[in-house]
């Protein structure tokens, strides 16, 4: 009986179920590679360009989850920066977090810090362990 009521609470607490993503962020803009597409597994994997999940390092899985609680209140709010003139304009960004999204570009006054961090988060994972070009 006792058993049953383990394998039962195991069920309800939802083990071996997949683990939820902590974000998705697009960045689009000029240029080959420019185009980005990266899903940040709290499992501890990263998919980037819908290609096959790949492991994510431990220290860049402590940074996405610690970016991802820093983003909560801007995501909240759906913040939303204008992008600045096209001509100083090479990424834009959106970010899609469990309370919300946000937008930006690299050229948008009054980014956040951590916007900017999400950015960079977003530049060193998809070169160094998802191996693209940009």
């Amino acid at each position: 009986m006792r058993r049953a009521l383990a394998a039962a609470a195991l069920l309800l607490a939802g083990c071996g179920a997949p683990s939820g993503d902590l974000f998705a962020v697009e960045r689009s803009g000029e240029g080959a590679g420019a185009k980005l597409s990266l899903v940040v597994s709290d499992g501890g994997s990263v998919r980037c360009n819908g290609r096959k999940a790949v492991a994510l390092p431990a220290r860049r899985l402590l940074e996405a989850r610690e970016l991802a609680r820093s983003l909560e209140k801007q995501a909240a709010l759906g913040l939303e920066l204008p992008a600045g003139p096209r001509e100083k304009t090479t990424f834009r960004y959106r970010a899609e977090l469990a309370d919300g999204t946000i937008t930006w570009a690299d050229s948008s006054r009054g980014v956040p810090p951590t916007f900017t961090r999400l950015a960079a988060f977003t530049r060193t994972v998809s070169r160094q362990v998802c191996n693209l070009a940009r």
